[in-house]
């Protein structure tokens, strides 16, 4: 069975706190376990805090769109910005020696490592993140 649901949030910062209520109710209904929620919370504010900083560019007049579906053993989620993108397939690796103390430059790694699943649609603006449970 699967259920689905749509979040619209403008460009705010303070609107993460929405993301943070998102995932506890989708895991209280889902019976998510701690280690998933902390996983799933983590890189849905990433990907959402990169939506409004990075795609929209703190822009309250643009939105960003959250969709959530689950089936009977996976949660995806559905992120859109109204930015212009950027160039998914060529990031720096956070790791290297000579990126290591930059500040920025992780959210991306962190979300490839704590979901199953991210894909980048629509120029970069689009991701698709994947829990299996």
């Amino acid at each position: 069975m699967s259920k689905k649901q749509k979040l619209l949030i403008s460009s705010r910062l303070e609107n993460i706190k929405l993301i943070e209520k998102l995932v506890d109710e989708i895991c209280d209904v889902h019976n998510i376990k701690e280690e998933m929620y902390g996983n799933i919370l983590v890189a849905l504010t990433e990907v959402v805090n990169n939506a409004i900083s990075h795609g929209n560019k703190l822009d309250p007049e643009k939105n960003v769109e959250i969709f959530f579906e689950a089936t009977d053993n996976k949660l995806f989620f559905t992120i859109e910005d109204q930015g212009d993108g950027f160039d998914y397939l060529h990031l720096p690796n956070p790791t290297d020696i000579k990126n290591i103390e930059k500040p920025t430059g992780r959210g991306i790694y962190l979300m490839q490592h704590l979901a199953s699943k991210v894909i980048f649609e629509n120029k970069g603006n689009k991701v698709i993140i994947e829990f299996e449970f």
